[in-house]
């Protein structure tokens, strides 16, 4: 891999770090326990305890893909960067910036 391609991916990585960072903010915000001072209806509260578990679920998604962007970010400059963990095949630079957390090829990945 050049250094050009390494350079639009760093730029990438560092943008898809910082949004991911964003979304676990906003995520951690809407995770909060709901009150039970608040009035609201039984079926409403039902709809925010499900909503709750929804945004968590969104919120655990982030963090391991923030924990995966890291990793990715860490591991650029090394020799076998870009390259399959599974079958050793270099990744599309395409696919890389698409999705820069990913370690597979799209076969692999299947």
């Amino acid at each position: 891999m050049n250094e050009k391609d390494k350079i639009k991916i760093s730029q990438k990585l560092n943008q898809e770090i910082l949004d991911t960072k964003e979304k676990i903010k906003e995520y951690s915000e809407l995770s909060k326990p709901i009150s039970p001072e608040n009035a609201i209806g039984r079926i409403s509260r039902m709809d925010a305890i499900n909503n709750k578990s929804v945004v968590e679920a969104a919120l655990r998604e982030s963090e391991k893909k923030l924990d995966d962007l890291k990793y990715v970010e860490s591991q650029i400059n090394e020799e076998y960067f870009g390259l399959c963990v599974k079958c050793k095949t270099s990744i599309p630079i395409g696919r890389i910036l698409f999705r820069p957390q990913s370690k597979y090829c799209v076969n692999c990945a299947k």
